[in-house]
This record gives C-alpha cells, sequence and structure tokens, in this order.
C-alpha cells in the first residue's frame, strides 16, 4: 500500500484541469468567498467545531477559505502537497452535515464539496486506510 501512495504523491497536478473546474462556476463561488465577513457566526453551528474545542480549523469560513480559496488564490497552480493539505481540510475537519449556517447566506456545504470534486479530479481522496479514532470517514 505505501508503494501506491508513493506512486499517487509523486504523479504530476493537471493545473489545466483545475483551472477548468474552477473556471466552471468560478463567479458563484468567488461571490460566496468575497462575501465572507469573517464574523464567526457560522461556527457554533458545526458540531464537528464544538467537539473539538472551538479549534478555528473546524470553523465553516475556516473550511472554505483555506480550502477552496486556496485554490482560487492560486488560480489552480497548486501541488500534490497543497492539495493534501487541503484533502484534510475538507474531508476529516468536514462530514457535509448541511447544519452549518451563514447569515449572509452562503452555501458552505457546495463549497466543500466542489473542494472535493476539484481534489478527486486530480485522484486525491480519503484511502480507506486513513480513518482513525479521530476521522469521521
Amino acid at each position: 500500500m505505501d508503494q501506491a501512495i508513493s506512486n499517487q504523491d509523486m504523479k504530476e497536478v493537471d493545473a489545466k484541469k483545475i483551472k477548468e473546474l474552477l473556471n466552471r462556476r468560478k463567479g458563484k463561488m468567488k461571490r460566496f468567498l468575497s462575501y465572507c465577513a469573517h464574523c464567526s457566526l457560522c461556527a457554533e453551528s458545526c458540531f464537528l467545531y464544538m467537539k473539538y474545542k472551538k479549534d478555528p480549523r473546524y470553523m465553516p469560513s475556516y473550511k472554505v477559505i483555506h480550502s477552496l480559496g486556496t485554490l482560487y488564490r492560486k488560480r489552480g497552480k497548486v501541488d500534490r502537497k497543497c492539495l493534501n493539505e487541503i484533502k484534510g481540510i475538507v474531508w476529516r475537519n468536514c462530514v457535509l452535515c448541511g447544519r452549518c449556517y451563514c447569515p449572509i447566506g452562503i452555501h458552505v456545504p457546495s463549497m466543500i464539496a466542489f473542494a472535493r470534486a476539484v481534489l478527486r479530479s486530480q485522484d486525491i481522496h480519503p484511502q480507506h486506510n486513513e480513518a482513525s479514532s479521530e476521522s469521521w470517514l
């Protein structure tokens, strides 16, 4: 299994494909990202944020800014290391339960789901052996 993971880590990122995917939803997603007022009112609607003693990495706003926001900010020009960091945010730190509430109307689950789709396009997703007692997979 380690060999398969090593080969996956060595695969080149298809930045063109990432950029193409990002461009498909650019208007809506960038609007959502720009609307975020960083008010933190979404935080307490996330049960993971509450479970992990209000760790800011579990705030819905943090998750979208540091996943999809990063992809747009870098215009899809990312390496596998960056994509693997985003993988932890969108799969380990979010279960897409849909409970996150934004008073401005930002739809966090659609943004996280889209970030997951971008990662899957690069064959980056949780492996069966990644589930642990700290994982919601």
